[in-house]
């Protein structure tokens, strides 16, 4: 009997050729949209294995209603959309995929972190409307990041990515993590600070944090109120960790000086303060949106779904 697999979304073909080669029964998502509730339950209750986006809720009963579900393949490195605990109980396989999109995630925190500097897409903005007449003195002034501080919440393979590209700019590193990072402080120069002491002394602030019941709301008008006000604060981990509206109240009140998001707190949706300020970059949750990554995350998802399906232990096996 064939084993069959839904995807809750289309993914990079070499992902779907690893499946298709061994002559799963594929069911596919097509739509460039998240699947309705109602509709991954149906089609899981046929699954033998469920490949998913960080988007999806996979709950409890979505699990209990996959009768022969052996495998959910997250097709992302977070997966606290996934009742992992539940699905332990269960007996259901949970993988992810880590490593391959750290580069990638490292990369886009520097653009917003040149883009907030620089004021670079507010400066888009401007040449766009027809408002760029003549060269002035003091258009659009930014702020240089050599030899400034650059503070990382969060010092696993993603900050210590960005830790380690700041010394082509000489800054100085601080970095906030539950255990010290020796070979990170060597390779970075970084040196590790309370979360008090970064926030205070960084003129720029990157999270990488991951989403847990601890993380969730980690940053809020306190930590804000407690940044310079010449600063900037880039969250490319997970929406939750801020408390958006406090954000907006800080970016507002000139509390800090401006912010780069790639994630929000309930995503796709964005605090309308947020939206109308022109020291803010906003970018549609680009993280690991390199073509090499996302191919790459296809292939491990699919490659996870075999091994299971095979009776193989798979490389990435969460629970």
């Amino acid at each position: 009997m064939k084993h069959r697999v839904y995807l809750t979304r289309r993914i990079p073909e070499q992902g779907i050729n690893i499946l298709r080669k061994q002559r799963y029964k594929l069911a596919i998502n097509t739509l460039d949209k998240p699947v309705p509730y109602q509709t991954l339950l149906r089609q899981v209750a046929h699954a033998d294995a469920l490949l998913c986006m960080l988007s999806d809720r996979i709950d409890r009963g979505l699990m209990d209603a996959g009768r022969n579900l052996k495998v959910i393949s997250a097709y992302a490195v977070g997966i606290d959309n996934i009742d992992v605990t539940y699905a332990s109980k269960k007996g259901i396989i949970v993988t992810n995929t880590p490593g391959v999109l750290t580069e990638a995630t490292a990369e886009v925190t520097w653009a917003l972190l040149f883009a907030c500097a620089r004021r670079v897409t507010e400066a888009d903005r401007y040449v766009r409307a027809g408002r760029f007449k003549v060269w002035g003195p003091t258009l659009l002034l930014g702020r240089l990041m050599g030899g400034k501080t650059l503070g990382i919440i969060g010092a696993g393979r993603i900050g210590q990515s960005v830790g380690q590209k700041a010394r082509a700019f000489g800054m100085k590193v601080l970095y906030f993590n539950r255990s010290r990072q020796p070979s990170f402080e060597k390779e970075a120069s970084a040196r590790r600070a309370s979360l008090k002491q970064l926030l205070k002394e960084s003129d720029f602030i990157t999270l990488h944090l991951p989403l847990t019941k601890d993380t969730r709301h980690f940053i809020g008008l306190k930590e804000l109120r407690m940044m310079k006000p010449t600063a900037f604060f880039v969250n490319v981990a997970r929406g939750p960790i801020v408390r958006e509206a406090d954000l907006a109240y800080a970016l507002k009140h000139n509390l800090i000086a401006g912010a780069g998001l790639d994630v929000y707190e309930n995503e796709p949706k964005v605090h309308p303060g947020l939206l109308k300020m022109d020291n803010v970059t906003l970018l549609p949750h680009l993280g690991s949106a390199t073509v090499e990554s996302r191919t790459r995350m296809a292939e491990i998802a699919a490659e996870n779904i075999v091994a299971v399906l095979k009776g193989k232990q798979p490389q990435f096996r969460v629970n």
